[in-house]
């Protein structure tokens, strides 16, 4: 007598909801986490500097409220990398975020804002 065994690969149902994690997708999460952490920082550094830099306000002023101001810019940016369903979009807007602050700080620089 012949006994028919079901692997469980074979007798399983697919699971509904859950895409199956392809190297496409990790790609993906990589690469957010990449725009998040390392974009993010770039874009925060350059905003506090331009803060510091430009703020109405005392030297030590300007650059406190740089640097505070620099974590909620972070902050936003971390979570925008998530947040954005296209990758590509997150990446296009951090590197023109980082490329407006950067020649606004070397605007700032070359015709001698505060110092």
């Amino acid at each position: 007598m012949n006994k028919v065994v079901i692997t469980p690969q074979a007798g399983a149902p697919r699971q509904l909801g859950k895409p199956p994690v392809t190297w496409r997708r990790r790609l993906d999460v990589g690469s957010r986490i990449v725009a998040g952490l390392v974009m993010g920082y770039v874009v925060a550094a350059l905003a506090a500097a331009v803060l510091a830099r430009l703020l109405p306000m005392s030297k030590v002023e300007a650059t406190t409220t740089g640097m505070l101001a620099s974590f909620a810019v972070y902050a936003g940016a971390a979570i925008w990398a998530f947040g954005d369903p296209k990758a590509w979009r997150v990446w296009a807007g951090l590197l023109a975020a980082s490329a407006l602050m950067a020649g606004a700080l070397w605007l700032s620089i070359a015709l001698g804002g505060q110092a």
